[in-house]
């Protein structure tokens, strides 16, 4: 996947218009940014209605706040991966901690991914048994994971997005995909035939 980032002055000037309010300047931003922002959110909360609905609601604070973002301290995608990030945690704490009982919450994380889940991996190249492996990853684990295989971002711009040094971000990283190979051979899955060159 490509650097979703447009030119430079295009996003500057994006930037610019947007924090004055210029609702054109703010649907361009949108339009961009927005393909990537879902897929981090899916893969992060494995259920699409509330990916879209934390994807919504990282863009409204995003462009409310545009005049706080600055562009000296990290890209603005890393800035709006972190609001996301940051989002999709507060979901899942709702989700799995309030209201339900532990027993249910366990069931439902436990489910297969839906028909529409499956038909969105699968454009990506991402098998069911590698999604299923990826949502029972720690989040510590399944955070880096998901910005390096579903965003393909560097190291150092998962770092910058998780508040850590890249070094951690990559060792995190491959925790992860060595706890996603465990998973796998869990489920009688052997890794290396299953798993796309890009999750090995």
């Amino acid at each position: 996947m490509a650097d979703p980032s447009p030119p430079a002055a295009h996003l500057a000037d994006w930037l610019a218009r947007g924090a004055a309010g210029d609702e054109a300047a703010c649907a361009a931003l949108y339009a961009q940014f927005s393909p990537a922002v879902l897929r981090l959110a899916l893969g992060l909360l494995s259920d699409l209605q509330d990916a879209e609905e934390v994807a919504q609601d990282a863009f409204v604070y995003a462009l409310r706040n545009l005049g706080r973002y600055d562009p000296a301290r990290s890209a603005f995608s890393t800035w709006l991966y972190t609001i996301t990030l940051s989002r999709c945690r507060n979901k899942r704490r709702r989700k799995w901690l309030a209201l339900l009982p532990l027993e249910r919450a366990a069931n439902d994380r436990r489910r297969q991914p839906d028909h529409l889940i499956e038909s969105v991996l699968e454009r990506r190249g991402v098998r069911a048994q590698v999604w299923q492996a990826l949502q029972a990853l720690p989040p510590r684990l399944r955070e880096p994971v998901a910005l390096r295989y579903l965003l393909e971002l560097r190291y150092k711009e998962i770092g910058a997005t998780l508040g850590c040094n890249p070094k951690t971000a990559e060792s995190r990283t491959r925790q992860g995909l060595q706890a996603l190979r465990v998973h796998l051979r869990a489920l009688g899955v052997e890794p290396e035939s299953e798993l796309t060159e890009q999750w090995v």
